[in-house]
């Protein structure tokens, strides 16, 4: 049996009060894309409410420390805590980044020991607009072409947004490599193709951002779209 796991690693940009001296000067960051996935945490409910057999999100913003990123990558602390103390770092670490990280993996390696399969989906959303390039898509499915399980799942899953919504311009691995540094990469190492599959979810955030019965619709689209490619 497959046995459905949703995560929102981005959802909120909220710096535990210990920390918030090393943001003093960030607080416009912190309400940038930079700062969290805006629409990600209300769609990842939407995901959950119709059915998911594990969840779990994060409303402290990636700017503290980046849930979605490997321990070694140079963007894992961000502008305001890349130069804090080592122990500070470390305190970081230990309470917000291994506990987030640890409870998915367990979770997974639990339903894989109950002889079930697992689909991941991370949900997360893009800026419109990144350093003057306009982004192309309104959704992005991310995932690594040599799982095949993963190519089939959104090949399947973008034929059904576009069932439910022929406008939507949906793209594979955008704007991001689905390949990149990134949890579900992550745990790709540790858990074979036939067993995990992990697809990271990108909506463009002009969604959110734009009007809130368009964005009811598209978020409507999504699930309903996911849900009829999980049975088909």
């Amino acid at each position: 049996m497959q046995k459905i796991l949703i995560t929102c690693e981005h959802g909120g940009n909220q710096i535990p009060e210990e920390y918030r001296k090393y943001f003093r000067t960030h607080q416009d960051l912190l309400q940038t894309h930079r700062g969290w996935d805006p629409g990600a945490l209300e769609l990842y409910k939407k995901f959950v409410a119709v059915g998911a057999d594990a969840s779990f999100f994060s409303e402290t913003s990636r700017l503290l420390v980046e849930l979605n990123r490997s321990r070694h990558h140079e963007n894992l602390f961000s502008v305001a805590t890349k130069e804090i103390p080592a122990i500070e770092k470390n305190a970081i670490l230990e309470w917000h980044y291994e506990p987030y990280r640890k409870k998915v993996e367990e979770t997974i390696t639990s339903f894989l020991a109950q002889n079930h399969s697992v689909l991941h989906i991370s949900v997360h959303s893009f800026t419109p607009e990144l350093n003057g390039e306009i982004r192309n898509a309104d959704i992005g499915l991310l995932y690594d072409p040599q799982r095949k399980r993963e190519k089939a799942f959104c090949a399947l899953w973008k034929e059904e947004l576009l069932i439910e919504n022929p406008a939507l311009k949906v793209r594979f691995n955008y704007p991001y490599r689905g390949t990149a540094d990134g949890f579900t990469t992550y745990l790709r190492k540790k858990f074979p193709d036939e067993s995990y599959a992990g697809i990271e979810l990108e909506v463009n955030q002009k969604f959110p951002f734009g009007d809130s019965e368009t964005w009811l619709k598209i978020q409507q689209n999504i699930v309903q779209s996911f849900r009829a490619a999980v049975e088909h």
